[in-house]
């Protein structure tokens, strides 16, 4: 029988901490996404509309960098404060790479790294 690979994902637009349950202990590493407040400012010093472009094609680099992530799991759950985790969700949905992996969203709060641990602990325990 083999074990499931499960994957926690606490995101907000900025960084998503990847939380490997499969790992003994439970490894979380980062992602940060390269629309920074700073890329925002210089391009709302140009045009708006450039900063739109750039804050689109800059966060769909960071939903495919976490896409690419999430192709080595079974499961997967996508949790945090903002819509960045539906808005990952829906663009994964279209693709047929993920149809056999199970993605679930759950609405959490800020958290610590140990809380998004025990989160994701909790979540696969069930």
């Amino acid at each position: 029988m083999t074990t499931a690979n499960n994957l926690g994902i606490w995101m907000d637009h900025a960084s998503a901490h990847l939380t490997d349950f499969s790992s003994d202990p439970m490894e979380t590493t980062t992602i940060e996404s390269n629309f920074t407040h700073q890329v925002k400012q210089e391009s709302l010093s140009k045009r708006e509309s450039l900063m739109h472009q750039k804050e689109q094609h800059q966060q769909a680099e960071y939903y495919n960098e976490l896409g690419d992530v999430i192709k080595e799991y079974d499961s997967v759950v996508l949790f945090g404060p903002t819509s960045a985790k539906v808005e990952l969700f829906n663009l994964l949905r279209k693709d047929f790479l993920f149809s056999k992996i199970q993605i679930d969203i759950k609405l959490a709060d800020k958290m610590t790294e140990t809380q998004q641990q025990a989160f994701v602990r909790d979540y696969f325990a069930h």
